[in-house]
């Protein structure tokens, strides 16, 4: 069994992110037990920014995750470039954590930017609607968020909410096809979990 530790930096990905951790384990490592701990939730300026925040936080993932586990990073690209600050995110983390499996994951720009690279395996689901041959570039909108609400019965989108239950259904080869951060994390995984138990 490979034990999961992420670090994320909203109360949606807390709970959808297990979920969708769990869907890659069944598409892509069906015969492999992987168990997704309650991700570890921080502020992500003070874990960028402050070294001794970031330090104690992989230390809690790393206890949490064992010797054999995974830690995975995962925070919302923002305006910074997912590339650069993901090497320096990793190139710090590692210092903290040589001894473990260490992944850090930028969702550029926002976690609902898969999304949105998915967007039509989500017609239908929780009042969300897309016109069928609507194009949407995933990884360009500044505000995700915004665009799901702007597609939402009512124009309501609540990360505690919809992000877990989006995270439940909507479909990984759409996601992985329009989102180069979303490959990022299969890649990882690949690395991580799927070399592993091969």
């Amino acid at each position: 069994m490979i034990s999961i530790a992420s670090i994320v930096e909203g109360d949606g990905e807390v709970a959808a992110l297990p979920i969708l951790l769990r869907r890659i384990a069944v598409e892509i490592n069906p015969a492999v037990t992987v168990n997704p701990l309650q991700p570890i939730r921080v502020r992500r300026d003070k874990f960028l920014h402050k070294d001794e925040e970031l330090r104690r936080q992989l230390l809690l993932a790393a206890a949490k995750s064992g010797d054999n586990g995974w830690i995975l990073i995962l925070l919302d690209a923002d305006d910074d470039c997912p590339a650069a600050l993901g090497a320096e995110t990793y190139r710090r983390a590692q210092q903290v954590v040589p001894h473990r499996r260490l992944s850090v994951v930028l969702a550029n720009r926002e976690f609902e930017a898969w999304f949105i690279a998915a967007a039509q395996s989500l017609h239908g689901a929780r009042g969300f609607s897309v016109a069928p041959n609507e194009q949407m570039e995933a990884e360009i909108p500044r505000n995700a968020k915004g665009w799901m609400r702007e597609h939402m019965k009512g124009g309501t989108y609540s990360e505690i909410l919809d992000q877990p239950a989006f995270a439940a259904r909507f479909n990984l080869s759409q996601a992985f096809d329009h989102s180069r951060s979303f490959r990022k994390l299969i890649k990882e995984w690949r690395c991580h979990v799927s070399e592993r138990s091969s």
